[in-house]
């Protein structure tokens, strides 16, 4: 665990389960995002855990060179779910110095599927963006049609007028890590 005073890169803020999920392809694409980041030398920001899907993205990452910084509240460390082989750690207060500390070294965000936690996260920074606090891309992988029903409502909210069509036009859809390296500006 280190503790850095210096400016961080910005990198690829990845929201995304704490479990692998049912469908071994929500597995196998954390693994290829990972890869792609790692290989890419793009700094991978996530939530510091050592399971699930988190834990498959920061291994692959790690494993192709990369660097990957963990955010995780101190509790989250005592219950021992921290990711033991980060190149940082970042242990804070509580879950809102985790997506403040998070949001602060993106550049880019990526949702991959996961539970209560990832929505909240997902639908925080998409706010975000309407309110116009961060202007970073934010794209969902909507591997094997997991994020379909999400975006059914997202559409439902813009016909509801809850929501304009431009507000919902700032979560970019892709289909995989391809999808998301061909879209995102990568250099």
């Amino acid at each position: 665990m280190t503790e850095s005073k210096e400016q961080p890169a910005l990198g690829t803020c990845v929201y995304c389960g704490s479990r692998s999920g049912k469908n071994p392809n929500y597995t196998e694409t954390a693994r290829l995002l990972g890869t792609a980041l790692g290989n890419a030398r793009h700094p991978l920001v996530y939530g510091g855990g050592s399971v699930g899907l988190m834990g498959t993205l920061a291994d692959a990452a790690l494993a192709a060179g990369g660097t990957v910084t963990g955010v995780i509240p101190r509790e989250m460390v005592e219950r021992e779910w921290a990711h033991p082989a980060l190149s940082e750690l970042l242990v804070v207060k509580d879950m809102h110095q985790r997506k403040a500390a998070m949001a602060a070294r993106a550049r880019i965000f990526v949702a991959l599927p996961g539970g209560f936690g990832t929505l909240e996260e997902l639908a925080e920074i998409l706010s975000w963006a309407q309110l116009q606090f961060h202007s970073h891309p934010l794209y969902l992988i909507n591997t094997c049609g997991y994020f379909d029903a999400l975006l059914t409502f997202l559409d439902h909210c813009v016909t509801e007028q809850f929501a304009t069509a431009a507000h919902r036009s700032l979560l970019k859809i892709v289909d995989d890590v391809e999808d998301l390296f061909t879209q995102a500006d990568y250099t």
